[in-house]
């Protein structure tokens, strides 16, 4: 080799372009891809979640990651197009949905990545970060909490599971404009087209049924310079999804790239078609036989089939009655004999508690060793039981990461078992009056605060109905592995339509926590929920109990007339709990209290919402807003009656679970 080759050879490689990338795919082999998790080649097609696991996780990328800048310092970045075709199916369509995301990230597994609602990408932080991660999300559940719009919907996510920009489903024809919606959970084929072009930091989406050619208008299109912050030099490309407990099939069936130029087109028609077929060959007339014949076949098996099974279970002194319109109901019915076996036959050393709603006891499910707390509740009537079995239905179906997730239920004679995911850590209640075994620092207990608020909040506003806990107090806000607090117990819930009225004037719930105003048994409303998470506030900043008795010759202590008091003395900092008050400024201190005994307000009209509770305690702020520091001092010190006014000391329904 001359002395000018090596010279040469250096020259050529730093100024010759990086080699370009380009693949196809009109199905797929395991060798083709990294997978991740979940994630299989089944039938020639990308599955990303299971359909045994919990909570899912489930990422496919292409093995060579692509080139996205020259350099890690510079602000310009590469372009390319790609286009696949999914399917999103759901087992049950009334379930709440998830989806899936295609993903541009310099590592095929994220930090701190969560399943659930996800996608197996983000965390549940509140903090701006900057990270190499880009997904386009093809989300086909609505999160309150996330401001998606609705339930089928598109939209860009910079490193944050709240997008920057969204759009419902659906495309633009080309010819008369006009937009076409597409539901992208019906398990049809659907095609997505991305086409990132750096030099513009713009990022087009464009999706269409298959048979459809690509729209000439994007869905969306999003075009900032902060784009080339979410971008490395170099970069995985792929999928990734996740999901709740609920199975929601997300497949890929075709998938092409380059990234110097449009991606090759896709050959979608001998693609697999997931959607189950209907007997459409066979006339109308014969159908119609058919299907009585068979219906008719069915009754008379399924009357033997059931004969038979009753009369067993009578001479054999089983008999467990399930009625018709138990069918209904969601979530998933278990059998009494698997809960038994989950809990040593309701063993005392699976025992968690006892309340005067039911007795609480740990479980370990045999089918999938899952930890799970089963409640059992005794229920006086056969209608007030099903008109209590419609209400758990409907709440069994919340899904907000600060709500006990409900896994399902089992009927025996009176008795209702109730059965929730098990939270290791116990309650709020534990760790706040538990001494000195736990103590929550001040870090801890704003957190769970922050945590419960936001759950509540998703109770009153993000849900398609109102949802009443009516029971809201310490030791029903449950703590997870993570120490993040979690709202359960909704054995007393109520629901109803946003804008209407509870259908209940009962007076029920759990002394020291009820609104002053449901002493004229008036219907319970949201700011009767608002007051009760003002009464744990002050209670886990002050470590004290709502109410305490001293001595049978003393009045009971009352918290909130306490705490007022101080208020109105200018002093209310003093009602800290001394185990976490050297951990916090005096200022987030009396700020918290404050909040508390605006939650505490005599006049329900003058409490704040859930949306501005939640809104103070997200911006981290040491004061309150002037609307609500003046709500506070309207009333609090001019002679209001206290906390329970008008209440007896003693609760006239049973006072709550456990």
């Amino acid at each position: 080799m001359t002395p000018l080759s090596l010279p040469l050879l250096y020259l050529l490689l730093h100024f010759l372009p990086a080699l370009s990338l380009e693949f196809l795919f009109n199905s797929f082999n395991s060798s083709d891809l990294i997978l991740v998790g979940d994630a299989k080649i089944d039938s020639s097609v990308i599955r990303l979640t299971s359909d045994s696991n919990q909570n899912s996780i489930g990422r496919a990328f292409y093995p060579t990651k692509i080139n996205m800048k020259p350099t890690s310092n510079s602000t310009k970045i590469s372009s390319f197009s790609t286009s696949f075709v999914f399917s999103v199916y759901p087992q049950i369509s009334s379930n709440p949905g998830v989806g899936f995301a295609f993903v541009i990230s310099n590592t095929t597994s994220p930090p701190n990545a969560l399943p659930d609602q996800y996608f197996g990408l983000f965390s549940n932080s509140k903090k701006p970060s900057v990270f190499p991660l880009i997904a386009i999300e093809f989300d086909t559940g609505q999160n309150p909490e996330f401001n998606d719009p609705d339930g089928n919907h598109v939209g860009i996510d910079l490193d944050n599971i709240e997008s920057v920009i969204t759009e419902t489903a659906g495309y633009y024809d080309s010819v008369s404009g006009n937009f076409t919606p597409v539901n992208m959970r019906s398990g049809n084929n659907v095609r997505a087209w991305i086409d990132f072009e750096g030099s513009n930091f713009q990022v087009n989406v464009t999706i269409a049924p298959i048979g459809v050619n690509k729209p000439s208008k994007p869905l969306l299109s999003y075009t900032n310079s902060v784009i080339a912050d979410y971008v490395s030099d170099e970069m995985f490309v792929g999928f990734s999804a996740s999901k709740f407990t609920w199975v929601e099939i997300q497949r890929v069936l075709a998938w092409s790239f380059s990234d110097t130029g449009t991606a090759r087109d896709l050959n979608t028609t001998n693609l697999p078609n997931f959607v189950p077929k209907s007997v459409s060959s066979l006339s109308s007339g014969a159908i119609v036989g058919i299907s009585v014949a068979c219906v008719a076949v069915l009754v008379v098996f399924l009357t033997g089939v059931h004969w038979f099974w009753r009369r067993r279970r009578v001479l054999e002194g089983e008999d467990e009655e399930i009625e018709d319109w138990e069918l209904e109901y969601w979530p998933h019915r278990f059998s009494y004999e698997e809960l038994g076996q989950a809990t040593s036959g309701f063993s005392e050393e699976n025992l968690l508690g006892k309340g005067g709603f039911g007795t609480v006891y740990k479980g370990n499910l045999a089918a999938n060793n899952n930890e799970v707390a089963v409640k059992c509740v005794n229920h006086d009537s056969k209608q007030g039981l099903r008109e209590f079995m419609a209400e758990i239905s409907s709440i069994g179906r919340l899904q907000q990461k600060n709500l006990v997730p409900m896994r399902g239920w089992c009927r025996k004679g009176k008795e209702l078992l109730l059965v929730y995911d098990y939270m290791p850590n116990g309650s709020l209640n534990d760790w706040i009056f538990d001494k000195p075994k736990k103590v929550l620092d001040w870090k801890g207990r704003r957190r769970v605060l922050t945590d419960v608020a936001a759950g509540l909040n998703y109770l009153h506003h993000g849900y398609n109905e109102v949802v009443l806990h009516r029971d809201i107090k310490s030791s029903n806000i449950l703590l997870d592995k993570d120490m993040r607090g979690r709202l359960g117990d909704f054995g007393l819930a109520k629901l109803y339509q946003h804008g209407g009225v509870p259908n209940t004037t009962r007076l029920v719930g759990t002394l020291g926590y009820l609104a002053p105003e449901l002493a004229s048994l008036a219907a319970p409303t949201a700011a009767s929920d608002v007051y009760s998470f003002g009464v744990v506030i002050l209670e886990v900043v002050s470590g004290r109990r709502p109410i305490e008795t001293c001595s049978k010759e003393d009045d009971p202590f009352l918290l909130i007339d306490w705490v007022r008091e101080l208020y109105c003395e200018g002093k209310v900092s003093e009602a800290c709990d001394d185990t976490v008050k050297s951990e916090c400024e005096v200022e987030e201190i009396e700020m918290v209290l404050k909040l508390g005994l605006a939650c505490c307000h005599p006049d329900p009209q003058h409490r704040p919402s859930m949306k501005e509770v939640v809104a103070i305690f997200s911006d981290g702020v040491l004061s309150l807003p002037e609307n609500v520091e003046a709500e506070l001092a309207h009333g609090v010190c001019s002679g209001s009656d206290g906390n329970n006014a008008g209440l007896p000391l003693h609760s006239t329904e049973p006072q709550s679970q456990v």
